[in-house]
């Protein structure tokens, strides 16, 4: 960590390289004395905090930070047409019932405080007492009723809500795993694409439903406001701007408030990352054994104590200015509360108002303050969340883009022959192409095998074959139809695949074999008895029920060679026309490797076995050899043919063999027996 770049300040962000010692080049650990601090043991190295890159759970508080309540208005309209169309399409009824009953709402909140003018005009008028309470009774009742209706309505429209919210999350995760699982898997080497995919399933489809419950939230605000202003407006036309120099200084301190509040989340973006991180590596399963291993328990104690003095000191100083901030805004909130006072003075004084309509104005004013207050932090909310859902947004349209036409051709249920003619390709921001005019053909029933050293483009034209990636140039042919044009996931289901790095499903031994497709059980246990994973899960505590992940309870966890066995088995489970072994065996013993060949080749029995491995004597027998150079073919033809040849793959089983000769000439010998 000694190479990386010194951490930034929590608060300005500014570098630390020049500065004085801090607490977190040599923190203390807890209980330390100064001391302590002061000269660190031994084994303790210097501790160097630095920042990689902004979270993306806080990429967006920057901009944040930097703008203004006017601003955000602006681009309100459009993220609300959006979060709206989104409801509509989770729930129309919902979103109907939401908005119209938190409309009614507003109109019963101005409905009461028109009634209580009545109840004012009542109480203040001449008279006995008992006459004034009777006069002012049937207002009375209908400010209650108002009001029960409000209260009402106001829990009906959050119930309806609630029941909105969870709707609106599975429609925006469904749009967004439904794009995910079907976009070409080059995508997921673009580098920008895949930073978009990051926001938008990081946090951009999280907050979906914090988007429309912020919007109906505005919504609701927007309507008490202008209840308030309509009340005002019918009372008298002059205590409507009353209402404004009431709630502006609120205003411009809820908006200096919510500004803090967001720099000083970005300031702290650092430092809580930072912490997140080390608390992961401290709890997490995957980090558990080498911490315990290379004893880094102290040190991971002392940066954590490090992070978390730095995050307390920036708290405190953000408690400090938020303190300062309320007592501003309070402040102006008083001054325009005041002014809204001694204007009501003087309309009451020269009698443009009466007292029961001036009453009836503190009431509405203070409605519509409390409204604002709402409203300023529903929106500040809603264009915060907005901008990580317009990352949403914007994925889930160039996901859509990128997609392409439909490909309507029928797949093929079988071949004679696969083509594969002059195919080049290229990932994503890299100039020089994976494979260059490639050619190579294999019949049914052959195995043929490719082999290379790394970086050859072995895996690269095995998921071309398999129509996982898509040629710049070039074509592959199943007889005579060329799978650009068939539908890739109907093409799919006639290819098997076993790879090196296959996935270790957290599912159960079932799930994990049959993938998803359900042939019966005489086929499932066929498929596992010739890969060999049959004695795998006749070790399994519940058989092929258990659950293959030991994070979960009664789960169980296999090796790495079971593991392999049980993808073995997931393709031979398919019995596709066409079965592609990229490097199947890497995690197995000699033995297992052995015998998981000789399976290969009898399962085979009239399908296709495309081979790919680094392990050439498995190689020997396979129909015929291509030999990937540089992303070329270099050399084609049988084991017997190539060593003739005596290039690459000549020269490459030989030093394999030669290694292998060499290790048994350097055994011990046997000692006699005694």
């Amino acid at each position: 960590m000694a190479d990386l770049p010194s951490e930034p300040s929590p608060v300005d962000g500014s570098p630390q390289k020049n500065a004085a010692p801090s607490p977190l080049a040599h923190p203390a650990p807890p209980g330390a004395t100064p001391r302590d601090a002061a000269v660190p043991a031994l084994d303790e190295a210097p501790i160097e905090l630095a920042e990689v890159t902004v979270s993306d759970w806080y990429a967006h508080a920057e901009t944040m930070s930097g703008i203004g309540f006017l601003t955000v208005a602006r681009r309100l309209p459009a993220l609300i047409g959006h979060a709206v169309r989104l409801a509509w399409q989770a729930s129309p009824r919902d979103t109907i019932a939401t908005i119209t009953l938190s409309v009614l709402g507003g109109v019963f909140t101005a409905f009461g405080l028109l009634a209580t003018t009545g109840v004012l005009q009542a109480l203040f008028a001449a008279g006995p007492t008992p006459d004034r309470v009777r006069a002012a009774l049937p207002s009375l009742l209908l400010v209650g009723a108002a009001a029960t209706l409000r209260t009402g309505l106001q829990a009906a429209a959050g119930w309806a809500q609630s029941r909105l919210d969870p709707q609106v999350s599975r429609i925006a995760e469904m749009q967004l795993y439904e794009l995910t699982s079907q976009i070409d898997l080059i995508r997921y080497d673009d580098a920008d694409f895949h930073d978009a995919l990051e926001r938008a399933s990081n946090r951009g489809v999280g907050t979906a439903d914090s988007v429309v419950s912020g919007t109906i939230n505005v919504l609701t605000a927007l309507i008490g406001i202008g209840a308030a202003a309509g009340v005002l407006g019918i009372l008298h036309p002059v205590l409507l701007p009353l209402l404004l120099l009431a709630v502006l200084p609120d205003a411009w301190a809820a908006v200096r408030t919510a500004r803090l509040r967001y720099a000083t989340m970005f300031s702290l973006v650092p430092v809580r990352r930072r912490k997140w991180i080390l608390s992961d590596l401290m709890a997490a399963r995957t980090t558990a054994a080498e911490v315990r291993s290379f004893t880094m328990r102290r040190f991971l104690m002392r940066l954590y104590n490090a992070v978390a003095t730095a995050e307390q000191e920036a708290d405190l100083r953000m408690a400090r200015r938020q303190m300062l901030a309320r007592l501003i805004g309070e402040a102006l909130g008083g001054v325009g509360t005041s002014i809204v006072y001694v204007a009501l003075g003087v309309l009451l004084a020269t009698g443009a108002v009466p007292l029961a309509v001036a009453g009836t104005a503190v009431l509405a004013i203070r409605s519509g303050q409390s409204y604002l207050a709402n409203l300023m932090f529903s929106t500040n909310r809603l264009y915060e969340e907005g901008l990580y859902f317009t990352d949403f947004l914007d994925f889930c349209q160039e996901a859509r883009q990128r997609t392409g036409p439909p490909r309507v051709r029928e797949a093929p249920g079988g071949f004679e022959r696969i083509t594969v003619e002059d195919i080049t390709f290229a990932y994503p921001g890299k100039e020089e192409a994976a494979l260059r005019g490639v050619s190579i053909h294999l019949d049914r029933g052959e195995v043929v095998a490719l082999v290379g050293e790394n970086g050859s483009g072995k895996t690269t034209l095995s998921k071309i074959m398999a129509g996982l990636y898509d040629p710049q140039e070039g074509r592959v042919r199943w007889d005579d139809v060329d799978i650009a044009e068939v539908d890739p996931d109907e093409l799919r289901r006639h290819i098997a695949v076993i790879a090196q790095d296959h996935t270790r499903w957290p599912l159960t031994a079932r799930d994990n074999i049959c993938m998803g497709l359900e042939k019966g059980e005489a086929a499932l246990r066929s498929a596992a008895e010739v890969a060999g994973a049959d004695q795998v899960i006749a070790e399994l505590p519940h058989g092929y029920r258990t659950l293959l992940d030991r994070r979960f309870k009664d789960g169980h966890e296999p090796s790495g060679g079971q593991w392999q066995r049980i993808a073995v088995a997931r393709g031979f489970y398919r019995d596709a026309p066409l079965l592609i072994c990229d490097e199947p065996t890497a995690a197995l013993d000699a033995r297992a490797e052995h015998a998981l060949f000789e399976r290969i080749r009898g399962h085979a029995d009239g399908r296709t076995v495309l081979l790919i491995t680094h392990r050439l004597a498995s190689v020997r027998y396979a129909d015929r050899i291509y030999v990937l150079d540089h992303g070329r073919v270099a050399e084609q033809g049988t084991h017997e043919e190539l060593m003739t040849l005596g290039g690459i793959y000549a020269e490459l089983y030989t030093l394999q063999a030669s290694a292998y000769d060499s290790a048994h000439d350097h055994q011990e010998p046997t000692p006699d027996p005694v």
